[in-house]
């Protein structure tokens, strides 16, 4: 059995990079959600007018990887304390949101942007929504840090 957690936290490049080395991530696909287009591309996407995030897809093995476990790699591996930036990438389609698939993962977010909140100074503005439609990206940006391992990320574990 498997299930999934959508995030985004920044350009989905370097998030999924991070997230796709975990022992029990199945899979990853980076994409677009969180907005009021059908079928947004990146070029309708990053001019932030759409309302999309990008954001990550994960596939995982719940025997091998916990969704609480998950969530404290998510807060580690960009700044939720920064409204819609990360690094030099700006505007709403670069915030950090948790969109939560059912109650239970609802609450686990909450309780995770709580203890994630000790560790930063600055208030974390995660968004903690339901899960809307996930559009895939285009190809040319499902595993660009694989492909292009010299390409752009602003994402890094922080202790």
């Amino acid at each position: 059995m498997t299930e999934t957690a959508t995030l985004a936290g920044g350009c989905f490049w370097g998030v999924e990079e991070l997230f796709r080395k975990l022992p029990g991530v199945i899979d990853t696909t980076v994409g677009y959600t969180g907005g009021t287009l059908a079928n947004p591309r990146y070029e309708d996407v990053k001019n932030g007018r759409t309302g999309h995030a990008e954001s990550l897809e994960i596939l995982f093995d719940p025997q091998k990887i916990s969704y609480d476990e998950i969530l404290d790699y998510f807060f580690r591996l960009h700044d939720p304390t920064t409204l819609n930036q990360q690094g030099n990438d700006r505007g709403t389609q670069y915030r950090s949101i948790i969109f939560y698939h059912d109650e239970k993962q609802r609450q686990a977010a909450e309780l995770a942007k709580t203890k994630a909140q000790a560790k930063w100074p600055r208030p974390i503005v995660t968004e903690i929504v339901p899960a809307a439609k996930f559009w895939p990206a285009e190809e040319a940006h499902q595993d660009y840090l694989q492909r292009i391992p010299w390409g752009y990320t602003c994402h890094y574990l922080r202790s």
